[in-house]
């Protein structure tokens, strides 16, 4: 279960991240402030769970950020991003 509760926590903070970046370099002034908060979210989630670093947690960790950054690009792409 922690695992799973650390990938989600760093799939949300490098998702937000992500689209952040993109929110910042578009001129997104108010969704890249909403976004800070995901992002810090997201990093509460992961400083809580990740400290037994247990193999599989170490995994999810690892694995949830390109995920989430290539997912970040899909999704600002199709709704924020320029057209």
């Amino acid at each position: 279960m922690n695992a799973l509760i650390v990938f989600l926590g760093t799939f949300a903070t490098v998702f937000a991240l992500g689209f952040q970046s993109q929110n910042v370099n578009q001129g997104h002034y108010k969704a890249a402030m909403l976004t800070s908060f995901a992002i810090g979210g997201g990093n509460l989630v992961i400083l809580r769970s990740i400290p037994d670093g247990n193999l599989y947690a170490l995994l999810a960790y690892l694995l949830a950020g390109p995920i989430a950054i290539v997912a970040s690009m899909w999704v600002h792409e199709r709704t924020l991003g320029r057209k």
